[in-house]
């Protein structure tokens, strides 16, 4: 099975890094094919609302973003890890994230999505409200931990010195572990839910 990471950091050896490498290790000795993705430093521009995409499958922009589309579909499972920038993630990563999940039109049902944040103190909440309505917009459950998926550290190393933040990372890629490979079953046995035709209510007349 294949677990999509993003770090959305800005900084490749940074606490972000260190948080997801910790899942990293666990996704490792399930048995998981995880690769960890560094956008944050990429010069990503944000969506245009052209909806070329609706069209062609994929971002007018070729960039990053449609090189990870093909991962995107490959996967059973999407971390996505990010800074806290004045209580929201990093700008970079979210345009890379709107124009990724708009532009690609495969069937996200059920692949299991993850946030993951980092910060010195505060505004943790918040951004990680922010990253899961990404997956909930599309069917795809949100693997939980024994705390919100969060670590604290300013400095680069300072992530490795929250043992509790640590092993809020560890136990977050066991259960999403156990949610993947719980829905491959699932799938397998049942297939997926079935879908209704979408409705577009518009609240302007």
């Amino acid at each position: 099975m294949k677990v999509l990471m993003i770090n959305g950091s800005p900084h490749a050896k940074g606490n972000t890094a260190a948080a997801l490498e910790e899942m990293k290790k666990v996704f490792d000795a399930e048995g998981m094919e995880a690769e960890i993705l560094h956008i944050g430093n990429k010069d990503i521009r944000g969506c245009i609302a052209c909806r070329s995409c609706h069209n062609t499958g994929k971002c007018v922009f070729d960039d990053f973003v449609n090189e990870t589309a093909a991962k995107f579909e490959a996967c059973d499972g999407l971390v996505v890890g990010s800074p806290v920038y004045y209580a929201s993630a990093n700008a970079t990563l979210i345009a890379f994230l709107d124009r990724l999940f708009y532009s690609t039109h495969f069937d996200k049902t059920m692949k299991v999505g993850a946030s993951v944040v980092v910060a010195r103190r505060g505004g943790l909440s918040a951004t990680f409200d922010e990253l899961n309505k990404y997956f909930t917009i599309c069917g795809m459950p949100v693997a939980s931990s024994q705390y919100w998926n969060s670590v604290h550290g300013q400095m680069p190393g300072e992530a490795l010195e929250d043992a509790e933040g640590l092993q809020t990372m560890r136990t977050l890629a066991r259960n999403m572990s156990f949610l993947m490979k719980s829905i491959a079953l699932g799938k397998k046995e049942y297939g997926l839910p079935e879908k209704e035709e979408g409705l577009h209510t518009n609240f302007v007349r």
